[in-house]
């Protein structure tokens, strides 16, 4: 439906689809240029014909601060690596600069086709994604990525190897993991969205958690980069601990009765229901003809 609320037809949805993917486009060339180029100091200003760094840089910068011990050595391993992690981080960052212009364009291409029974899920369903995402993605910064360099520490001493590290394995272990727990933390998100909408229930994890778990842990191990069991264990916690408070939170909807039930594609018979037998009757009969007893 369209603002005078008259239906769009097929072309008029791709025609619109196609100008906000063009919109979501220029924002993040813009927002990726931006990081590749823009100086992170004022030495530009003073001799602008110099090399300088720009503001990709800094946050790669930030991120060997944050995440290599100091006893590790970071190595180009091959001569092109620098170059593809220079612009692999940009574009990442160009991504995160440019969420709100996608997050606005989503919106503005779904709102209308939404009933206000499902706007008001998933409004709260949006903000609960973005919050579990940053948290998940500051714990994968913060917490899993240097544990699991951390962890592997101890194996270059008992073999007598020298603690380097690839500049590409290094950053990919750092973004692979940010975004890995960024997404696993909004798991739970999903569930509690579907059974809100009654597609399916709680029961689905209560009666089979052992095997739910299982398979969680093993789907962990197989995301999670190298680090060992221990840095899969760290994951695979708080992934557990939001799917219980998913399935309580789930409960909640159950009891109260708030699940949203979608409307109907089929239209309603035409006619009245017999008064003796309930089945259909033709508004032009006087009779049912089920029962065969008159309805005056």
């Amino acid at each position: 439906m369209n603002d005078k609320g008259r239906a769009d037809t097929v072309g008029e949805h791709l025609n619109e689809l196609a100008a906000r993917l063009k919109i979501v486009l220029y924002a993040l060339l813009v927002s990726t240029t931006f990081f590749m180029v823009f100086p992170a100091n004022a030495s530009f200003i003073k001799d602008p014909l110099a090399f300088y760094d720009p503001l990709i840089a800094l946050v790669l910068q930030q991120i060997v601060r944050d995440v290599l011990p100091p006893s590790v050595q970071l190595i180009a391993g091959e001569f092109t690596a620098p170059l593809e992690i220079y612009l692999i981080g940009s574009v990442l960052l160009g991504v995160a600069a440019s969420t709100p212009i996608i997050a606005y364009e989503i919106y503005r291409f779904v709102d209308p086709a939404l009933y206000p029974e499902e706007r008001k899920a998933i409004y709260p369903f949006v903000t609960s994604f973005t919050l579990l995402f940053l948290i998940g993605a500051v714990f994968g910064y913060k917490i899993l990525a240097p544990f699991m360099i951390w962890a592997m520490i101890p194996f270059f001493r008992l073999t007598g190897a020298v603690p380097l590290i690839h500049v590409m394995d290094f950053y990919s272990l750092v973004f692979i993991t940010t975004l890995t727990a960024g997404f696993s933390f909004t798991m739970p998100i999903f569930f509690v969205l579907l059974v809100r909408f009654g597609i399916i229930r709680t029961s689905l994890i209560t009666t089979r958690r052992k095997y739910i778990y299982a398979a969680m842990y093993i789907i962990t191990a197989i995301i999670t980069p190298d680090g060992g069991p221990v840095a899969d264990l760290a994951l695979f916690v708080p992934m557990a601990i939001l799917l219980e408070i998913a399935v309580f939170v789930g409960k909640r909807y159950e009891k109260k009765g708030k699940l949203i039930q979608q409307p109907s594609l089929t239209p309603e018979p035409v006619g009245i229901r017999c008064k003796f037998c309930g089945n259909l009757v033709e508004p032009s009969s006087i009779f049912c003809a089920g029962c065969g007893k008159s309805q005056v």
